[in-house]
């Protein structure tokens, strides 16, 4: 996997992803604002790695690289079908969108380098139109003259395009209903100053960058109409893991009478999960915590507790947006109304959820 300088985007779009026939081509996350740089993946290892020390990240965004990453293993070893999905199953644990294409993938009758390939760019297509559609749900919550605060990256960045939470927010800009947006930092890795930042100015979009520590004080001073984020992992009972500091800004929300929203594709539902206390939650090394970008800005050392993840109860959450509608004050029996019930007879390795919704997304991918 090697670096590779360029101007400027593909298409001139923000995303963070091309397919180039014979490699997988990631925007590398890890240094932009400042730096352009696309990385060459050629192989199930090459893309595992790029997830893993996120020069690519998002939910979405890891699971469409891991579908191509699949198709570029099967390429070079036709045989090499298990090694490569147990390599990129490690890559990231939380975010079941990763998970999900895995299985889908798997449950293909054809699984050869080129079925599996139709596959991931099908899968690629379909975030952009779900983005697209929840963003119409999400961005009619909205009051014009809407005040919003989001966390961490959650735009073109973090997905196939459009984005998730920072797609509400661009279509809801596109409708004249943002007055003012607010951006975290987002600590560790700083997704927020250095990504959504930059993809609010590329847009335009009215935005004011703070620190992690001054969202409540925002709250209290100003009026926030909604808090929106995405989601790496909803379980049944609409218990939500996000990036790290989600959940302070939902009890924070909860005690200023803020509205708060998350915005995730139904591939981020893992109904096999019950509640969110049944979330793997990714520690990661202390050196992200105790160095930024090899300077070392803690003592010598020092031990660090470096969760990346944490869960938001569902009752400090006011709408769950996907690409299916709205689900209000969510709990299993109204992520159910939405999504459906969970069939008796599905078998071993089918969709959770067998409801006319989910065969619509399960027509769409055909």
């Amino acid at each position: 996997m090697r670096g590779i300088m360029t101007k400027g985007f593909v298409t001139g779009a923000v995303q963070p992803m091309v397919w180039a026939g014979d490699c997988l081509r990631l925007l590398d996350q890890r240094v932009l604002p400042h730096e352009e740089r696309w990385l060459e993946c050629r192989g199930a290892g090459d893309v595992a790695r790029a997830i893993h020390d996120m020069a690519v990240r998002g939910a979405p965004a890891i699971g469409i690289a891991a579908g191509y990453g699949m198709a570029l293993a099967l390429r070079g070893d036709p045989g090499s079908y298990d090694a490569a999905e147990a390599v990129l199953a490690k890559s990231r644990p939380t975010a079941v969108n990763l998970r999900w294409v895995l299985e889908r993938l798997r449950r293909l009758k054809d699984r050869s380098a080129a079925a599996v390939l139709a596959e991931a760019r099908r899968i690629h297509e379909e975030d952009l139109a779900q983005n697209r559609r929840m963003a119409q749900f999400g961005a009619a919550l909205l009051p014009r003259g809407a005040r919003v605060l989001t966390h961490c990256n959650t735009g073109a960045l973090a997905t196939g395009g459009h984005g998730t939470a920072l797609g509400v927010i661009r279509t809801a800009h596109a409708q004249g209903r943002i007055a003012q947006v607010f951006a975290t930092e987002t600590r560790p890795w700083l997704q927020g100053a250095r990504l959504t930042a930059w993809e609010l100015q590329k847009e335009n979009i009215p935005a004011r960058l703070i620190a992690d520590g001054a969202a409540a004080w925002l709250m209290a001073r100003h009026d926030i109409d909604w808090v929106i984020v995405g989601a790496d992992r909803i379980a049944a009972n609409g218990d939500t893991a996000n990036k790290i500091g989600t959940y302070a800004l939902a009890v924070a929300a909860a005690r200023h009478g803020v509205k708060f929203m998350v915005v995730a594709p139904t591939s981020s539902f893992d109904p096999r999960c019950a509640r969110g206390a049944d979330i793997h939650i990714e520690e990661r090394a202390a050196l992200e915590l105790t160095e930024f970008r090899g300077t070392l800005v803690a003592p010598a050392n020092v031990d660090a507790f470096n969760p990346v993840f944490d869960v938001t109860p569902a009752g400090l959450i006011t709408a769950l947006v996907c690409e299916e509608g709205v689900i209000r004050k969510p709990s299993v029996a109204a992520i159910r109304g939405v999504l459906g019930r969970p069939t008796k007879k599905a078998k071993k390795g089918s969709d959770p959820f067998f409801t006319p919704a989910w065969k619509r997304v399960r027509k769409a991918r055909k």
